[in-house]
Formats: C-alpha cells, structure tokens, sequence
C-alpha cells in the first residue's frame, strides 16, 4: 500500500511541476485504470478491483454523450416566415436581437458603425458597402462610370441619369433624339410604386429625385408578353470573390399584350412593367405556372423550342452579373476589412441577391436593378417551392447551420496563453485566414445544391482589367473615409480592451 502512495505522490508532484508529458507517459505505461487517471501496477491490488466497479465506470463515461451546441439565428428584422421555417429544418434556434446569436438575418443594409459589436463567430447576410449596386442612383453611377472606360463590354444597362443632378445631360440628350420614350423611377422605390413612363422631359420637376432610364422599346416577347427574370445570385465572400448564381428563379410576366410605347399606351403599366406585386392586379392575371409568373426552367425549355442557344444566353446572363458586383467590389473588400478585422477566420457575411435582368430582341441581356433583399413571400404555390429550395441550398452553401462560438472561445484561450507566454509559438499553431478561406471554398464547392459557381471560373482573367479600374471608381455616399477610419480605430481599442480584460481575469483565477 505504501509504494501505491508514494506512486500517487509522485503523480502529482509531476501534474504540479507542469511536468505534464512525463506524467502523461507514466499512467500510459500503467496496466489498469482504477478510475480517471489512475494506475495500478500492482498485481495484487488489480485483483482487488471489481468487474463491477470497472462496468460502472464504462457506463459513466458512455453516458457523457458531448452535446453539439444549437445554433441562434436572429430573424426579429425580417418579415418573411419561410427564412424561420427553414432555419428550423436546419435545428437552428430562432432568438431575439439582444440574445447570443450565432446568424443574424435581416431584410436591411447592415452600416459599418453596427458591425463594431460583433463578436468572432457572428455572421450577417448583408455586405456593408454592397448599396454600390443595390442602390439605384449608385448602380447608374457606377455602370456609367464604367462604360465609359470599356464602351463594348458594359453594354449592359440601360442609359441612365441620376435626377436633379443629371437633369440637363438628359434635356441635351432628349434634344439630339427626338421621339425617345423615357422611364422615371424614385431612386429608393420598389414594386413599381412612383415609376412613370414619358417622353416630355421637359416637364420632369428638377427638384425631385429619381432615375431617368432610356427606355427598352424592343425587348423580347413570349407569347407576345414582356418579361424580365428575377436571377438569384449568393456571395459569400468579398476578399476573395465568390459568386454563385441559383439555377432557379422567376420569369415575371406583364398582363397586357406588348406594343410599343406610345402616347396613348405609356400609362398603360400592366403593358410596359412586368413587376409581380403590380400585375397580380390586373384582370388578365394567369395563376399557373405557365402564365404570369413562370420557372426559368420552363423559360429555358420555350427558348429552346423556339431554337434559341439556352447555355449561350445564361453564359451572358453570368457575364453581367460579375460585371455588375465588379464595379462594387472595391468598396466591399474595403468595407469588410475596415469593419470585421477581428474575424480571421469564417467569413463575417454572405449575401443573397436577386438580380433583375431583361432581354431585348436580339437576346442581349440588361440588368434593371440589384434588390438587397429580394421578397421571399410565397403567397403562390411556386414561390414556395421555389424559394424554399434556394433558401435550403443557400443555408447548405454557406453552412449557416454550423456553430463556431466553441471553436473561437477555444481559440481566445489560445490567444490569451501565448501573450501570457510565448507568443510567436502560439501564433504559428493558429490556422490562417487563406487556409480557413481555402477550407470554406472546398465545402461550397461540395455542397452547391441548385447553385452554379460563375467566379471564379474558367477564363476569368478576362475580368482583371475592370478589377482594376474599378479601384478608382467608387462613388459611395455610405463610408466616407473620416468615418472609415474611426470605425477601424474603434475595432483595435475594442479589441486590446478585450484582451487586456481576459489577461486580468486569468491572473486572478491563477491568484484564487
């Protein structure tokens, strides 16, 4: 019994001088386990020991089954119940916006001035900086300021003015070319609500602010109907790019046979706009699936019918819709860096996007407008079946499901040991920002669902030169550089404040 002791003795003195690893080695090289830790080399004492007391012992530790930790999404700012129908499918928990959440979903642009709080495993599904292209007077911008450095290649929007500012470049415009049918849109409206059709700009009110559009007199029909296509689009990463477009989506039809506009037919809405919220309202309104609102699968199958080179017309759809994201690139990449510099390691946001594209006759594809927050309501039976099947795929893509509050709380620890220790050998055991981003990158790529990836991909290097021209180009009334920069200040005393208080409250652990 005494040698027993004295073996335990020194157990301990070994755990106690922080001489782990011999210690480690020598219950190793121990024979039988009298419970959690503890040898035995004596023979006789083995002997001792109870099948029953070993049985119980197996049974305890069978039972400490490790929980998983449940994920928190955060949906009180969204209105559409089908993103908390799907969350729950997924074992998400639904909580409030004062709770500790995991995913925050909601129907608005998220500011840099509300990232400042977020914590390391957080994620948002919005981009600061992403009102680029989803604001109507920006995207015009934008697109203009880049059509003029590449006139072939962003033939992909509809001449655009931004009113008051615009005002006499569209009145010399109109001078030049007479006849021309002009579209008005209130530059934050939506669902067709305030847009007017006209050919008079002499009587645009110089003091309101709209878009001035050139209007597409000769899109292309089916069945003699205008349409436009609701394209589903998802990045999940700004630094690197990564864009994914749903292969699903929504051909939106006018009610009223196509002619093109004139006096007596431009107040004629349910001819010359194909927006669903304002044409479920018209007497000609068709319910099925093969009338107002319509699958793209189905579209894809009438194109082909009619002859028409299906992959070559989405090969150039893909190709407007990374040239759009292009132009806001830069000040996504500078926005995410300025405001998320404490997320090293997951990406602190995605975003779903829904892109508004239109065809003209010769079947070139025109974007109309980027809406941040496309509607998800599914007041008919293929919104639902729709939606709900690109809400899953999105939810699998960018693995919202998945926790990382455990991981980054391990990983603080880790952080605090090697300030308190030897730093550099602490930092060289810690994953970087390109390996996590490469792991991510591989779990979408297995996990694309209905998603197609359109960049990277092949023969992309075609975009680099309006990658770098873009740089130059931002136009942004959202992040001036003053607030920029403090908002980064106010992130790095966030965070030495942080780890300065976590330093404290170990060393006073260690004191107790």
């Amino acid at each position: 019994m005494t040698d027993i002791i004295i073996s335990l003795i020194e157990t301990v003195e070994r755990i106690i001088g922080k001489k782990e690893e011999s210690a480690r080695e020598c219950l190793k090289s121990a024979s039988f386990p009298l419970a959690q830790g503890i040898y035995f080399k004596d023979k006789e004492k083995r002997e001792e020991l109870t099948l029953k007391k070993c049985a119980e012992i197996a049974e305890k530790k069978k039972k400490k089954v490790k929980k998983s930790r449940i994920t928190a999404i955060c949906t009180s700012n969204c209105r559409f119940d089908i993103v908390r129908t799907i969350a729950e499918k997924f074992g998400m928990k639904d909580v409030q916006l004062l709770d500790d959440w995991d995913i925050y979903w909601t129907d608005y642009t998220i500011s840099p001035d509300k990232t400042k709080d977020l914590k390391r495993y957080q994620r948002v599904n919005h981009f600061p900086g992403m009102n680029e292209i989803c604001r109507k007077d920006l995207l015009a911008r934008n697109l203009n300021r880049m059509a003029k450095l590449f006139p072939h290649d962003y033939k992909i929007y509809p001449k655009t003015w931004c009113l008051p500012t615009d005002v006499n470049d569209v009145i010399s415009y109109a001078k030049t070319h007479p006849g021309k049918m002009y579209i008005l849109k209130p530059e934050t409206g939506c669902r067709g609500n305030g847009i007017v059709l006209t050919r008079n700009i002499k009587k645009i009110k110089s003091c309101e602010r709209m878009i001035c559009q050139l209007y597409l007199e000769k899109p292309f029909l089916i069945d003699g109907l205008k349409f436009d296509l609701r394209v589903y689009t998802l990045i999940t990463s700004c630094d690197p790019l990564r864009v994914y477009v749903y292969n699903e989506g929504l051909a939106r039809f006018a009610t009223s046979e196509y002619k093109e506009p004139s006096d007596s037919n431009s107040k004629n809405l349910y001819m010359h706009l194909t927006n669903y919220s304002l044409n479920k309202h018209s007497r000609y309104y068709v319910a099925d699936e093969s009338g107002t609102k319509r699958r793209l699968s189905t579209l894809n199958l009438d194109l082909r019918k009619l002859s028409f080179d299906v992959d070559q017309i989405w090969r150039k759809i893909d190709d407007v819709i990374v040239k759009t994201i292009i132009v806001a690139h830069p000040s996504l990449k500078e926005a995410y860096t300025t405001c998320f510099i404490n997320h090293e390691y997951i990406q602190a946001c995605f975003e779903l996007l829904g892109f508004d594209i239109i065809l003209d006759s010769d079947m070139n594809p025109y974007v109309l407008e980027v809406n941040h927050s496309p509607s998800y309501h599914t007041d008919r039976p293929i919104d639902r079946e729709i939606k709900e099947a690109l809400l899953t795929d999105t939810f699998k893509l960018v693995n919202l499901p998945k926790s990382h509050k455990r991981r980054i709380a391990i990983e603080e620890r880790k952080i605090i040991n090697g300030e308190l220790g030897n730093c550099e050998q602490s930092d060289s055991k810690r994953p970087s920002y390109k390996e996590e981003n490469k792991v991510q990158a591989e779990w979408e790529e297995a996990n694309l669902g209905n998603f197609r990836k359109v960049y990277p991909c092949e023969g992309d290097s075609k975009y680099q030169n309006y990658f770098n021209q873009s740089e130059g180009l931002l136009f942004s009334y959202t992040n001036p550089p003053k607030m920029k920069n403090n908002s980064k200040k106010t992130h790095q005393d966030d965070s030495k404040v942080g780890i300065e208080s976590l330093k404290l409250f170990k060393y006073l652990k260690q004191l107790i």
